[in-house]
């Protein structure tokens, strides 16, 4: 079945927070949920679909529907990290689709930088126990820990590996890879609650302290709480409600999800599994990458973009590197403008999770609501894109292609 045209973005927000001291996981996951229902013109009595991840406390979909006093009659939990609410907007279009839901909430919300900075206090206070790790400790249950731990892999290393083999195949460079963080930043500027508002150049990025050869420091995302929200409504729904307030309707036309792993050895590190959701998404929308006026892309670092720039088809494979150079990611200089909000390598990357902050982005500038320094003209056509996992080891892609309408 095609989701084209069978469900819209109605409402979407972004928790304005990067510090979360004195508000609980729960209390931010009902934050954005009302930010967005505001934005949409709803209440929460509108809602009977609610999608959520991991970052959801307890019981997940349960405990937050219990908190938010939602009346559901359809609930999707898919666990796929940062990616999942891309995942969680096509989900929601079949469950519309399909009768599910009407109406359905997607939230993500977490606070991992307020944990840390906890952690580290109560291990300055007892001599010799160090901090709480910001990340989720692995699963002791999980089946490739044995092959694996023994390597000491971390979030760093296993896209520094992507990087280096990048290199390595292609000619790559770490000059090439910093572009990608100074557009950011040139976007970020203008973002008033963006972690990093300072526009840097090639060689503040490639000067900045080495973390995993070759992965600077400014080639790593930043670590934020807060979260953000969408609403996902019926076409008749949405139209109903775009009458009211004169918005245009943000309408999905194309979907794509898969995962890439280990595949018990048959390891390829030059391509990630947006190869596989973006061709998806595409083909349901009808469109080709040439069409696409603004892209947000997921950059927990700043090989992750550029592998996606290729996996999706707005470069050919080993390109990339090219094609990101002298500000061609920048709204206004450049062909395809990206992350403008700053993204996750300087605005906000909030639980450790990028994917809901890049479909608010890409609503507001199919809305023609992001900041007028970066609004992309007559922006008709956006993509988001998700990645979840680990590039060098296992990860699920989520493409989402959206059209102004």
């Amino acid at each position: 079945m095609s989701l084209n045209g069978k469900a819209c973005i109605v409402g979407a927000y972004e928790h304005p927070t990067r510090l979360a001291e004195n508000l609980s996981v729960a209390r931010l996951h009902a934050d954005v949920a009302k930010g967005a229902l505001d934005d949409a013109g709803l209440t929460k009595d509108d809602i009977d679909g609610y999608f959520c991840a991991g970052d959801a406390p307890g019981l997940g979909a349960n405990t937050i529907a219990e908190y938010l006093g939602l009346k559901l009659r359809h609930v999707d939990s898919t666990e796929c990290g940062g990616s999942a609410p891309i995942l969680h907007v096509a989900h929601a279009a079949e469950a519309i689709a399909a009768g599910r839901c009407n109406i359905a909430l997607i939230t993500l919300a977490g606070r991992p930088r307020a944990q840390m900075a906890a952690a580290q206090v109560a291990a300055k206070d007892s001599k010799g126990v160090r901090p709480s790790l910001a990340l989720k400790p692995p699963d002791p249950d999980a089946p490739e820990l044995a092959f694996e731990l023994p390597y000491g892999p971390a979030t760093q290393n296993l896209y520094a590996l992507v990087a280096k083999r990048h290199m390595h195949e292609f000619g790559t460079t770490s000059e090439q890879l910093a572009w990608i963080k100074v557009a950011a930043s040139h976007h970020a500027q203008h973002n008033m609650q963006a972690m990093l508002r300072s526009v840097v150049t090639v060689e503040d990025v490639i000067h900045s302290p080495m973390v995993s050869d070759p992965l600077h420091r400014l080639d790593c995302c930043v670590m934020s709480d807060g979260g953000g929200a969408l609403i996902i409504a019926r076409p008749e729904v949405a139209r109903e409600l775009s009458r009211q307030n004169g918005r245009p309707l943000v309408m999905v036309r194309g979907t794509g999800e898969a995962p890439k792993h280990g595949m018990g050895g048959q390891i390829d590190l030059t391509y990630s599994a947006a190869a596989f959701s973006g061709p998806l998404a595409f083909a349901e929308a009808g469109i080709t990458p040439a069409d696409i006026q603004y892209a947000s892309l997921y950059d927990s670092f700043t090989i992750t973009v550029l592998m996606q720039l290729e996996d999706l088809g707005f470069c050919k494979k080993g390109e990339g590197g090219k094609f990101v150079m002298d500000g061609n990611l920048i709204s206004g200089i450049g062909k395809l403008p990206f992350n403008t909000d700053g993204g996750g390598l300087c605005n906000n990357h909030p639980a450790n999770r990028g994917g809901v902050t890049k479909v608010i982005e890409a609503v507001r500038q199919l809305r023609g609501e992001a900041h007028p320094a970066v609004q992309v003209p007559n922006c008709t056509w956006a993509l988001a894109n998700g990645i979840g996992g680990a590039l060098a080891s296992r990860h699920t892609a989520g493409t989402l292609i959206l059209e102004r309408v």
